[in-house]
């Protein structure tokens, strides 16, 4: 198994997918601009009786808890790049779209994982594009399905018709197939050539022979960030020694971060322009980091793109993939944080200590802190054996040492 994939999120219908992650928890459903009638509705509303084709005033009527909204397609397509650069911006660089509500990404397994798990998105791994998204449409919320190596055959083999439409399949012959008695793509692989083409069409007969064959997708393309930092600086003379380059980015690098106003970037981009091209490398940065950081960080990126033997004409620094950096403001955030304490410690009176600061600088742990009580403020003993007790214990043993000896 290789180490990166392509994974895949499906978030079909991506109206029905806005809606319901506005209103967790409740019955949603989405209605058309123009006609008024239900055109999308989550598990919640279906289980009510709401269907979709169905008049805003039935659906009231058969679940007056029922939400619905109209989206129009700008906030369709501004909360679907807001959703791509999150991915962006926290697991990879190489990110596919070309509808709303599925995309294609460059992942590890583990990964794929915590995307599933962190954004409650059901999520396919697999070797290509069409397999992993073949995967997604059969993961829940929350949870990953790889079809990788030698489960991949049997796997596919019983993925049922209603998804035969990310291979070209359309639901009118979905409906004869299934009205034939077939179930899976597995039974459909088990027709002859012959029979497949003249049943599905030639083209879409060699589409499938090509797609069993193994022809696929297997390449994801680089994300394009719609905001970029980015700072440059030319050179009268070209640039080829590293002590002229790091004076170069100590110039550069202070703007950046004035730029950022506290926020985190996901990647660093360094472009150095010389007389045979363009040379670019990336990294991805680890905050906090403050100007001496990011200017080692961006030394190390000029060092993959090995320019400075060519000779640098201008110096480009870029920073893309922002996010506000999380804070934890607390145990129990919000108005009743003290009264939480309290309660806590009425019923344990030892459950909370403190830490006091001695020597932050010290080699050893508890010359640097030590753990006093959160009512009183005396020190807390540790289960750690203290200085003098130790010296205690290593003169008892030498005494009973001594005394077997004599």
């Amino acid at each position: 198994m290789s180490s990166v994939l392509i994974a895949c999120v499906s978030l079909t219908p991506w109206a029905r997918e806005v809606v319901a992650r506005r209103h967790p928890g409740r019955p949603v459903a989405v209605l058309g601009e123009g006609s008024r009638r239900i055109e999308h509705v989550n598990d919640l509303a279906a289980k009510a009786g709401v269907a979709v084709g169905m008049r805003e005033s039935a659906a009231l009527s058969r679940c007056p808890d029922l939400h619905v909204e109209v989206l129009s397609g700008p906030v369709l397509a501004t909360a679907w790049r807001e959703f791509l650069e999150l991915l962006y911006s926290r697991f990879s660089d190489r990110i596919e779209s070309t509808q709303q509500g599925t995309v294609f990404l460059k992942l590890s397994l583990q990964a794929a994982r915590e995307l599933a798990v962190s954004l409650q998105v059901p999520v396919g791994v697999a070797d290509s594009q069409e397999v992993a998204q073949l995967a997604a449409l059969r993961a829940k919320p929350g949870e990953v399905k790889d079809i990788v190596g030698s489960a991949e055959q049997p796997l596919l083999a019983i993925t049922p018709l209603q998804h035969l439409w990310v291979l070209g399949i359309g639901a009118p012959l979905t409906e004869r197939l299934s009205f034939l008695g077939l179930r899976c793509l597995g039974d459909l692989l088990a027709w002859k050539v012959a029979q497949r083409a003249a049943f599905l069409g030639a083209p879409l007969s060699t589409r499938l022979t090509r797609f069993v064959r193994g022809e696929r997708t297997r390449a994801v393309q680089r994300w394009q960030p719609g905001e970029v930092l980015a700072v440059n600086l030319a050179f009268d003379a070209p640039l080829e020694e590293p002590g002229q380059a790091e004076a170069a980015l100590r110039d550069l690098v202070p703007g950046l971060l004035e730029d950022l106003r506290g926020r985190t970037a996901a990647y660093l981009s360094v472009h150095a322009d010389t007389l045979g091209g363009r040379l670019s490398a990336t990294r991805k940065p680890k905050w906090p980091l403050d100007a001496s950081g990011l200017i080692r960080t961006a030394l190390l990126t000029l060092s993959d793109t090995q320019a400075l033997p060519l000779g640098i004409d201008t110096l480009t620094v870029q920073l893309s993939g922002f996010s506000q950096a999380s804070r934890q403001v607390g145990l129990w955030p919000g108005v009743k944080e003290l009264d939480a304490v309290r309660e806590v410690l009425d019923r344990f009176p030892q459950a909370l200590v403190k830490v006091q600061w001695r020597d932050t600088q010290a080699y050893v742990h508890d010359a640097q802190y030590v753990w006093v009580d959160w009512l009183s403020g005396s020190e807390r003993p540790s289960a750690q054996l203290t200085l003098p007790a130790l010296a205690s214990e290593l003169e008892s043993f030498l005494l009973v040492s001594v005394e077997r000896e004599a």
